[in-house]
């Protein structure tokens, strides 16, 4: 194993939920104002993933008074207070740029129905009922 790859492991975080392309994700940043710190939350649709290990990144998009706005995080940043997954879509695209020239219903994904349900089915099933 690379030297590099053995620094950056130790930073990578494991608190992160699973989420991809598609997904309509929370994020609460931690922001610092001063001597004040707060943390804000951004929902909004992840368009874009890429990298892996300590330079991963995704970007977030969300439309704010009719006007879309989008954020890319590092995804293993200390300044990342959580991740919350609000809903799952079915995507075909590894990067959801088209979305930028669409409003309104164009705009809208199909949801993947009962993608929580069945994970948290299988968790909560001893195997030894089965």
């Amino acid at each position: 194993m690379n030297i590099i790859n053995k620094i950056e492991k130790s930073y990578l975080r494991t608190d992160l939920p699973e989420f991809r392309v598609g997904d309509t994700v929370r994020v609460y940043v931690k922001i610092v104002e001063g001597e004040k710190e707060r943390i804000q939350m951004i929902e909004g649709l992840v368009i874009r993933k890429r990298g892996d290990g300590t330079r991963a990144t995704f970007t977030v998009r969300k439309v704010s008074f009719n006007i879309g706005v989008e954020r890319l995080f590092p995804l293993h940043a200390p300044t990342i207070d959580k991740i919350d997954v609000v809903r799952r879509n079915r995507v075909r695209r590894a990067r959801l740029y088209y979305l930028r020239d669409l409003r309104g219903k164009a705009a809208r994904l199909t949801e993947v129905k009962g993608a929580f349900a069945k994970k948290k089915a299988k968790v909560a099933v001893p195997e030894s009922a089965e």
